[in-house]
């Protein structure tokens, strides 16, 4: 949710009185001077707060004490040494006393990869620890949060217990935990920090909330406020995102060298499509892809590159992982036992005929095959001789779907309520006008299987299953 909590100005001006009330700015403790812990630090201090740096090499410490940054990052040298200056920062080896001495904890600590390939969460929990003795000494509410980029979970079932545990008290009611994403990039930090591209913060009160969106108001005035889970996937999310960008865009240079062809031309036309390639659209989690286009024309390139013998790994991985989405679907109306089911939506996508490739078609193949009963409903679709030609046009591509199409005049009803009459399970493909009451005329008992997040909030029900929520 996108939420802006509270009145939430950092001084309140007075009518007719000739001063102004300034109310405090909160104290912070930073654990962690690494990389994110040092910026942090620095760019808090330079919104007027009063910070206190902790670690625990004596090194980092000595050299932010001075004023001086312990790596290279553009103007992070200069942020330190006025905020030392001005006194209002300072940094220590004593976690305690840095918690004690301030209102609110961020913790950027490292979370190396494990043996196993997981994170390494062992120097968070050795924090926790200190922080919950320092709280234990603390009458007043203090926040502590988490900064790291770590698995959802870690918050509230890793770190929270071991503070509750040590402090003696309650996260909620006598402190608060939370959690905030950086989206800082290096070299760019110290902008990246003061206009940041969101802010992000996961918390489970709404106190905690507050003293946050307060924090960060002078650099954005509309923080995302949302549950700590989101917040701490939010990262790996953009992170998974951008590693994913480079590779394709590494791919498509990898498929244009061999036939002469200047990759950095080819995506800087593609980069200038800002409503289809860099936006919101197909970022959803849903249902497969399909259609005319875009099976097709994947495969095609797949073969294009066999053919010059260049691998493209990522790419040539999207049709199976389509794939996988499609067998979800067929699995999630094989656990609900049904075996009669009406499928709400047969084209690629709503608006439209279209029947090439629809993955729809996949699972009533699979669904058919499995000797279920199946019935289907698509406002757009009228059986006709288009339909053989639609067909004919993916013969080679899906062979295996010729009986699904020849049969289709026969299990397409007329009429969305004549589909799901006596179904076990609904699988709705498109959002159809009219869904909510089709879906209310249906059996008791039936399933509701969700390809396309048919409302929010979603429905409250045993009987309903979502395919990526």
């Amino acid at each position: 949710m996108n939420m802006y909590i509270g009145n939430l100005n950092t001084a309140q001006k007075i009518d007719r009185l000739p001063f102004s009330i300034v109310e405090p700015k909160a104290s912070i403790s930073v654990i962690g001077l690494g990389y994110v812990g040092a910026v942090s630090l620095a760019c808090l201090c330079s919104l007027g707060h009063r910070v206190v740096g902790a670690d625990i090499d004596q090194k980092k410490v000595d050299s932010i004490a001075w004023g001086n940054s312990p790596i290279h990052e553009d103007r992070l040298s200069e942020l330190l040494t006025r905020g030392v200056s001005e006194d209002l920062l300072s940094a220590t080896t004593n976690l305690q006393r840095a918690v004690r001495e301030t209102d609110v904890t961020f913790v950027s600590v490292g979370t190396p990869t494990s043996k196993d390939g997981g994170c390494d969460t062992r120097a968070i929990e050795a924090v926790a620890k200190g922080i919950g003795e320092a709280l234990a000494d603390k009458t007043a509410f203090h926040v502590v949060v988490l900064r790291c980029s770590v698995p959802p979970g870690t918050t509230l079932d890793i770190m929270k217990p071991i503070i509750e545990r040590h402090s003696g008290k309650v996260a909620g009611v006598d402190f608060g935990i939370g959690f905030n994403p950086e989206f800082l990039r290096e070299g760019t930090a110290v902008a990246d920090f003061h206009e940041p591209p969101k802010t992000v913060i996961g918390v489970t009160d709404t106190k905690t909330a507050e003293v946050l969106s307060k924090i960060y108001e002078p650099v954005d005035k509309s923080p995302i406020v949302t549950t700590v889970e989101v917040a701490e996937l939010v990262k790996y999310v953009d992170n998974v995102w951008h590693a994913a960008k480079v590779c394709f865009a590494n791919e498509v240079g990898r498929l244009c060298k061999p036939m002469g062809i200047d990759s950095h031309a080819v995506m800087d036309i593609f980069v200038q499509d800002t409503k289809l390639n860099l936006s919101p659209y197909y970022l959803k989690p849903g249902f497969a892809f399909g259609g005319s286009c875009l099976p097709k024309e994947v495969r095609a390139v797949s073969h294009l590159a066999d053919k010059l013998g260049v691998d493209l790994p990522m790419i040539d991985a999207l049709m199976p992982s389509n794939q996988k989405q499609i067998d979800q679907a067929v699995g999630l109306v094989e656990r609900s036992g049904a075996k009669k089911v009406a499928i709400l939506g047969v084209a690629f996508k709503p608006g439209t005929d279209d029947l090439r490739e629809s993955p729809t078609l996949e699972v009533i193949a699979e669904l058919k095959n499995r000797g279920v009963e199946v019935t289907a409903f698509d406002p757009a679709i009228q059986p006709g001789p288009h339909i053989k030609q639609q067909f004919d046009y993916m013969q080679y591509a899906a062979p295996h779907l010729k009986d699904v199409v020849e049969d289709l005049p026969e299990f397409l009803k007329e009429a969305a309520a004549e589909a799901v009459e006596d179904a076990d399970a609904i699988i709705v493909s498109q959002k159809i006008p009219g869904l909510r009451s089709v879906l209310e005329s249906k059996k008791e008992d039936a399933v509701i299987v969700d390809l396309v997040r048919i409302s929010a909030p979603l429905p409250a029900s045993s009987n309903y299953t979502g395919i990526g929520w």
